[in-house]
């Protein structure tokens, strides 16, 4: 592909993602993995050179592009060198006329400019756009940290997780031994404190409420050295079957799923009622805590959206709260940065229930009156607020 030829495939690329993204369609990754199996005469560096296009126009717009022309227009007003490519040769864009206008440069949506939690400064905001490192969780289950480290010589001990390491960009960690080993895992280094600030341990039964494929799960697994009861239970059938191959690569044979009817979960935990030492509700949120991985889910986010996920939170705390037995914890986190879904959140569920606000052994982070912010600028994590409570005896 000649490189006019490569612009113009990310502005085709994000036309479908813009679509996408307006009508809950696939994510981006899935759409550019789709589009180049159709096109095999595109090579590995035009993959990786149209790839890096379409991130970069997707990260300079945090409002929904009015088209993919116009996203890459955007970033061609800052780069002469790819303005030029606007040339009308073969498969190449068209050239610019005087009249079109490119899309305006931003972090996010304008109407989210206020939502955002009061402890977060511009940095903080700009750092939701960089790139995430590739961290990984080490399965205390078949080795210790040292044992990886030794296995990843490109891999350093994360500076917050005791049972973290940090590789290289585009580093291919699911071809290697350690990871078809189930020593390690890919995960967050935000994802593993929350998991370890549940202190969890195998003599207790543990309720993951919201489970999803299994990340938090597996983690909860090995503080537990695979004993007691970890029940990981979720609403969504497809994310929840996607944990069974990950459960036998990393050893972990304590868990039992189970599928929620939404909106009648109380049914379907009423035998664990009052039994619960630790709930972890990992909720359902905006995500704007991962917008380095998934940029583009800034333009799926609308107020109707976000207020249907704050009230869903609402609920799975209240749900939450009934399982957890007297003197046992409940843990709340989201992956987002609004203040709607972290501190007000988590204020609101401290005055309308008798669990009382817990310590959190987390140290990393800022304070948030009930709960902790982890955040990309500061703690070089996904974003991510946490909570924890303690039921009376």
């Amino acid at each position: 592909m000649t490189p006019a030829a490569r612009v113009q495939a990310a502005i085709e690329l994000l036309d479908e993602i813009i679509v996408a993204a307006r009508t809950a369609g696939p994510a981006a990754d899935t759409l550019i993995t789709r589009w180049f199996k159709t096109r095999r005469f595109a090579g590995s560096k035009d993959r990786r050179a149209v790839r890096e296009l379409v991130y970069r126009a997707i990260r300079r717009a945090g409002e929904p592009p009015a088209s993919g022309r116009a996203a890459m227009l955007g970033v061609a007003e800052e780069e002469p060198e790819l303005r030029a490519l606007f040339d009308g040769s073969p498969h190449g864009p068209a050239p610019i006329a005087g009249d079109e206008a490119p899309a305006p440069a931003s972090v996010a949506p304008r109407w989210l400019d206020d939502l955002f939690d009061p402890t977060l400064d511009g940095a903080d905001r700009a750092a939701l756009l960089d790139r995430a490192p590739l961290d990984l969780r080490v399965n205390r289950l078949k080795g210790e940290r040292e044992v990886a480290l030794e296995a990843l010589p490109d891999a350093v001990p994360t500076p917050l997780s005791p049972i973290g390491l940090r590789l290289p960009e585009g580093s291919r960690i699911e071809e290697g031994q350690p990871w078809l080993s189930g020593l390690v895992e890919v995960q967050d280094e935000g994802s593993q404190l929350l998991a370890l600030a549940c202190e969890a341990h195998g003599a207790q039964t543990v309720v993951d409420l919201c489970a999803g494929a299994g990340g938090k799960t597996l983690a909860l697994a090995a503080e537990m050295e695979n004993k007691g009861r970890l029940i990981a239970a979720d609403a969504d059938r497809s994310r929840l079957s996607r944990m069974a191959p990950r459960l036998v690569r990393a050893g972990v044979s304590n868990v039992e799923t189970l599928l929620l009817n939404p909106g009648r979960e109380r049914e379907a935990l009423a035998d664990l009622r009052g039994t619960a030492d630790i709930v972890l509700v990992d909720a359902p949120c905006s995500g704007t805590g991962t917008w380095r991985r998934n940029p583009e889910t800034r333009w799926r986010l609308t107020p109707d959206r976000l207020a249907r996920l704050v009230a869903l939170q609402s609920q799975l705390l209240d749900v939450a709260a009934e399982l957890v037995r007297p003197g046992g914890f409940l843990v709340y986190a989201v992956c987002s940065l609004l203040r709607q879904e972290g501190r007000d959140q988590a204020d609101r569920f401290s005055a309308r229930s008798s669990l009382v606000p817990a310590p959190l052994a987390i140290t990393a982070g800022s304070d948030a009156r009930t709960g902790r912010i982890l955040a990309p600028a500061r703690d070089n994590t996904d974003g991510f607020f946490v909570a924890r409570w303690q039921a009376p005896c």
